[in-house]
């Protein structure tokens, strides 16, 4: 009675386990022909799938990627808008192999642009490369992902965060510390940007990052000096009605110890408005804040992505 049972059970996994290959290789062979994403799509759920695929969701989830990158492809020919079934197809991926690095740099990026480049959905691709992380936590190529997806949403201090924590990866590539310093001074941290930038400079052994990361490190003390003489200068405005003509006023009211210089040694200067600036800003590439009205800064070097 006993044999008769686990033969039947046996049997009854043998049914089930080839009604799931087969259904597995029909929609295998969906995914290779020019089948609509829709039909495709016809298991939706990555825990089905995944139970479905009998240990194979490795070569599943190439074939779905590759049907990805196809969709996309297709959308962007066609210059549609809709992107709609992009991230249930990532999804699945993802869920399928969550170690398959491309679909997170990639599928972050296709998600992230704007239509008709991508979905728009930068949301998305935040969620899709934050699981990356989790999942590769090693990996920095996903962390610079992540980071150039909130520098183009202008969140720079998200931005510096994700930078930030691929720069202490094993064997980061070291522009993510420069990229973190850049974007904590683009969000107005000072004394994060002033850390980061002084980390950069102590550690690299490149001439010219070292050069790059002293003159961030000069543009961030002005403006922070800047920063510091303004709150003075409006305290003065507060108490008087008015603003100061100049610092040798606020030198003889013995509010300030002398002029104050700039880290190059030259006079600050100050305007009507109280506002607070270098004389030359032009010795300043990186400066942000300490510049006259009107000022149009010319472009800082080092501020292009690198490859790989």
């Amino acid at each position: 009675m006993r044999r008769r049972r686990t033969t039947a059970f046996a049997t009854l996994l043998f049914v089930v386990s080839a009604m799931g290959s087969g259904l597995l290789l029909h929609t295998v062979d969906r995914l290779r022909t020019r089948a609509t994403l829709n039909q495709v799509l016809y298991i939706s759920s990555p825990k089905l799938l995944k139970a479905l695929s009998l240990g194979y969701h490795g070569l599943l989830a190439d074939v779905y990627w590759t049907r990805v990158v196809q969709y996309y492809g297709e959308q962007r020919h066609t210059r549609s808008s809709d992107f709609s079934l992009l991230w249930p197809l990532l999804n699945l991926t993802t869920q399928l192999d969550p170690h398959l690095i491309p679909a997170y740099q990639f599928g972050g990026t296709f998600l992230a642009s704007r239509p008709p480049y991508g979905a728009g959905l930068p949301q998305r691709a935040i969620e899709l490369v934050e699981s990356g992380i989790r999942n590769n936590p090693d990996d920095w190529h996903l962390y610079y992902n992540l980071g150039f997806i909130y520098y183009d949403l202008k969140d720079f201090r998200a931005a510096a965060d994700a930078f930030d924590r691929g720069s202490r990866v094993p064997n980061a590539h070291p522009f993510l510390k420069i990229m973190a310093a850049q974007c904590a001074q683009h969000g107005g941290e000072l004394r994060t940007a002033q850390m980061l930038w002084s980390a950069v400079y102590e550690t690299t052994k490149d001439k010219y990052i070292r050069e790059n990361a002293e003159g961030h490190l000069r543009a961030l003390k002005a403006d922070f000096e800047a920063q510091e003489l303004e709150k003075i200068v409006a305290a003065f405005h507060q108490q008087t009605g008015r603003y100061p003509s100049s610092f040798a006023e606020l030198a003889r009211a013995r509010i300030l110890p002398g002029i104050p210089i700039d880290p190059l040694g030259n006079q600050f200067q100050l305007d009507r408005e109280g506002h607070v600036f270098v004389g030359d800003p032009d010795n300043f590439p990186f400066i942000e804040r300490a510049l006259p009205s009107g000022y149009l800064p010319k472009p800082a070097p080092g501020s292009a992505r690198p490859r790989g």
